[in-house]
Formats: structure tokens, C-alpha cells, sequence
């Protein structure tokens, strides 16, 4: 279930307005109050985390015939040092 994070809608522009975090299926309403309060809130759109993997990708191929393939730079077949 996703987690989204929630703020509390002040009257007061000045006054820090307080996030908190919220799981719930994706099919719930988004929540209209504070659980703690019973303010107003609204739903934050925030930047997900991102993960990336270094590696190969499964669609890349690779020319074990390439000297670039083999530790030694020598190609696992074709030509001969």
C-alpha cells in the first residue's frame, strides 16, 4: 500500500503547517481532516525514491567474441594471440 503524506491547511499563512504520513490502499479516499486534529488537510504530491541498480540490462547482448567481453582482453574465440 502506498504511504502519502498529508498537510494541515492553516488559516494562519505565517504559522508552520504541520505533514504527516499516510498508508492507505489506493482505492481510499483521500483524506479530507487532520486524524489528530480534525483540521483540514490536503494531499502533498511528493517525488518518489527512485532505485537504480547498476548492472546489466536483460535486453542487452553480449559479443563474447568482443575483446571488450573477456577480463583479459583477449576474446574468448576468433583470433589468437
Amino acid at each position: 500500500m502506498p504511504t502519502y503524506t498529508y498537510e494541515v491547511v492553516s488559516e494562519n499563512n505565517d504559522a508552520p503547517s504541520r505533514r504527516f504520513e499516510m498508508t492507505q490502499r489506493m482505492s481510499d479516499d483521500a483524506l479530507t481532516t487532520d486524524p489528530e486534529s480534525g483540521l483540514p488537510v490536503r494531499r502533498v504530491v511528493t517525488a518518489g525514491v527512485g532505485i537504480k541498480l547498476k548492472g546489466l540490462k536483460r535486453s542487452t547482448t553480449i559479443d563474447k567474441l568482443s575483446p571488450a567481453a573477456t577480463r583479459c582482453g583477449c576474446g574468448t574465440g576468433g583470433h589468437h594471440h
